[in-house]
């Protein structure tokens, strides 16, 4: 707290609040604000029967041991009803084994929401652009094919690129760029319409964060190095330095990072959740790989400095706004004090990982939460490297797909469409692997190489249609003219202004 406080000086001259309708950049049709009254959470199971996948494409015949799972819809209770369990109010307990519809449905929902963040990234070095998002927040979704989700962008997240994680970045090679400090690096979302608020039976806020491009490389910049969060009062709660870095630091000569990265959302979230006060929330965190840290870490943030909190909720006093962490493919963060503190603040997340994959079991390879004394080396002989992940997990094999062939290589194990993939097909331990959703296996391919050559998807397949090229009115092909995106609204320094007073309060509570 004492370090968000320090980077305020400058900003004492309070902003203007924001008087238009929010979110930022969404159409003001989309914007009618709902209340949703809290349904009773109940749990039916139901059964399920498999049926033949010749329905999802020609090709899938083969193999023909292959086969699709259909749900009884009739027979699930709505989402809207279940919610807060799918969202882990009880640590996912009887819902992974065998696996809920709900939840697969939900996992591979917000897993899209993380892939989103590749689909929409500009990591071409020979663009002036690159680091940046390609779309403007008012299209994001509808140029992903996502404007049937209901959402609509609130804010987009940048880091300064002046930190010891080279790998993770993307620097134009060009000498006149949109910004030689910043990344772009994820955004904010809230659900907005009608129709979807009904579903969830909730309005969401979702948190995307993007992992990196360059897929395993980043990995060797991890020296594991831990560093004090500072976000409350306990040193002893400490976090990898490479993820405090790329969350905390700032660059003042540039517009996009003169605040933070954990400025931007802690602001951002204050500003939502003073809008849509009164209704039913839920906050969301998703990311993928090194995105996945910055999940776990800004959610952790986000309840550490309590704006999760609703003051004064009736009868029953102050409640919270459930927290979850869809995780994927995400390493350790922070040590066995940062694990435990999330637990104790009710932090609920949910990893998902592919049990080929490297990356979750970095850092801390000696010393993490499979070592039986790791309490004792902590706290004892205060051990500097060790770690321990956070939260539910939930594992699958990429062996066990028959659509998949076998492969020596790491990215393909890491690869978050395929994991996706594998969600779709899991059932549960020792259950066999079919799919559910019918979502289209040629997203395997969108990035790597990974489906079996027999389905006569290439690999790689996804770019912009003529590499963002354009033909001008002369002829010529160019890279055309992007719109300046918006570095941060005039009122971010009063909401920022508003978390610190919140975070005062509750510590002076504490220590009376």
């Amino acid at each position: 707290m004492a370090s968000l406080l320090l980077s305020l000086n400058k900003y004492s001259t309070r902003s203007p609040i924001s008087q238009g309708l929010l979110p930022r950049y969404c159409s003001c049709s989309n914007l009618k604000k709902t209340k949703n009254l809290l349904l009773p959470v109940l749990d039916k199971p139901f059964t399920p029967k498999c049926l033949s996948v010749s329905s999802l494409s020609p090709l899938l015949d083969e193999p023909a041991e292959t086969v699709v799972f259909e749900e009884e819809d009739d027979q699930e209770q709505p989402l809207c009803e279940v919610w807060k369990e799918i969202q882990g109010c009880n640590d996912w307990e009887g819902l992974l084994d065998p696996m809920d519809s709900h939840l697969r449905r939900e996992i591979i929902r917000y897993g899209e929401f993380a892939q989103a963040s590749y689909d929409s990234f500009d990591f071409d070095p020979h663009s002036k652009y690159c680091g940046t998002c390609k779309y403007q927040g008012a299209h994001f979704f509808e140029k992903l094919d996502m404007a049937d989700r209901g959402y609509q962008i609130s804010r987009y997240l940048y880091a300064t690129s002046n930190i010891n994680l080279p790998n993770f970045f993307q620097k134009s090679k060009m000498s006149k760029v949109w910004s030689r400090h910043a990344n772009w690096m994820g955004y904010i979302a809230v659900t907005t319409d009608e129709e979807e608020i009904k579903r969830l039976g909730r309005r969401d806020i979702v948190v995307a964060w993007r992992g990196t491009v360059t897929y395993l490389e980043w990995i060797s910049d991890l020296k594991d190095i831990l560093h004090p969060a500072n976000f409350r009062n306990d040193p002893s709660i400490k976090i990898e330095s490479g993820f405090y870095d790329l969350y905390t630091e700032k660059e003042n000569n540039c517009k996009y990072c003169s605040f933070s990265a954990r400025e931007q959302v802690l602001a951002e979230i204050k500003r939502l959740l003073d809008y849509y006060r009164g209704e039913e929330i839920s906050l969301t965190f998703t990311g993928h790989s090194l995105g996945a840290a910055l999940a776990i870490l800004s959610a952790y943030d986000i309840a550490e400095m309590r704006l999760n909190i609703v003051r004064d909720a009736g009868e029953s006093g102050d409640a919270k706004i459930p927290t979850t962490v869809y995780s994927f493919s995400g390493p350790r963060v922070g040590n066995l004090k940062f694990k435990e503190r999330c637990d104790e603040l009710g932090v609920k997340v949910l990893r998902v990982i592919n049990v080929h994959d490297k990356v979750p079991g970095v850092p801390g390879i000696i010393a993490n939460e499979k070592l039986h004394f790791q309490k004792y080396i902590e706290d004892t002989i205060s051990f500097p490297w060790s770690y321990a992940h956070v939260g539910v997990e939930l594992a699958v094999d990429h062996t066990h797909s028959p659509f998949l062939k076998q492969t020596n290589d790491p990215g393909c194990a890491h690869n978050l469409e395929a994991l996706l993939h594998l969600v779709d097909g899991y059932h549960g331990k020792g259950r066999r692997f079919c799919l559910v959703t019918k979502r289209d296996i040629a997203l395997v391919n969108k990035c790597c190489d990974f489906l079996r050559g027999e389905y006569g998807v290439p690999p790689y397949w996804r770019q912009d249609e003529n590499k963002g090229m354009v033909r001008s009115g002369d002829g010529r092909w160019v890279l055309p003219e992007r719109p300046r995106v918006e570095a941060h609204p005039p009122d971010m320094a009063h909401h920022l202004e508003q978390v610190l007073k919140i975070a005062r309060s509750d510590h002076e509570v504490d220590h009376q």
